[in-house]
């Protein structure tokens, strides 16, 4: 079965609306199983704070927007596994979240939630993402902290399923999900939805 790919791009990666356009438009025509990676240092670095500063008018409608693309991985009807190639920060890093697996870069990248420092409470949708995913003692060790989580450490807090070495992380990625690739995707996606519901229903609310 197809594994697709897709590529965040080679630089911070954040989430302009051309760019979460673009994800959107790459994910109608996933089949099989899905494998996301960046190009460069950068997984993502999350939300585009300097086109947000620009256009404050719309801060509610951009959210809304980020948030759907966070509640779609979530409950995508196909096995999903995000490749960390390098730094995933805030939104970044919930987009990784909100895939079934992960696979990190071992030596190099950070994995961090820093809105703890930056002074940025987590809305009720994205708290509700990623404590659907965490044990209550990882949500504490990385939502209210701000701590920056090495691929072993990450593992180790169980934000990540697994470590590989640079230029192994989307081939361990995609032997993680190619098994998988053949699982029906209505009932697939009915599983997701239902197991997720209460965080899909937070991210939707916005």
């Amino acid at each position: 079965m197809t594994v697709s790919v897709l590529d965040l791009g080679d630089d911070e990666n954040r989430f302009s609306p051309d760019w979460l356009q673009r994800v959107h438009s790459f994910l109608d025509g996933v089949e099989g199983a899905l494998v996301t990676t960046g190009g460069g240092k950068f997984y993502s670095n999350g939300l585009d704070l300097e086109w947000l500063t620009a256009h404050g008018d719309q801060a509610s409608e951009y959210v809304a927007e980020v948030q759907e693309l966070l509640a779609r991985v979530l409950t995508l009807p196909v096995p999903t596994v995000a490749a960390i190639n390098g730094h995933a920060f805030g939104a970044g890093a919930m987009l990784a979240m909100a895939h079934d697996f992960r696979v990190m870069r071992a030596d190099r990248g950070y994995f961090c939630f820093p809105e703890a420092d930056i002074n940025i409470p987590f809305t009720p949708g994205m708290a509700a993402l990623i404590q659907g995913k965490l044990t209550p003692s990882a949500a504490i060790a990385s939502m209210t902290t701000g701590r920056r989580f090495g691929g072993t450490e990450a593992v180790e807090a169980g934000l990540v399923d697994e470590v590989a070495a640079e230029g192994e992380v989307v081939k361990a990625a995609q032997e993680r999900v190619r098994e998988l690739a053949g699982k029906d995707r209505g009932t697939l996606g009915a599983i997701k939805a239902t197991m997720f519901a209460p965080a899909v229903a937070a991210l939707r609310a916005a």
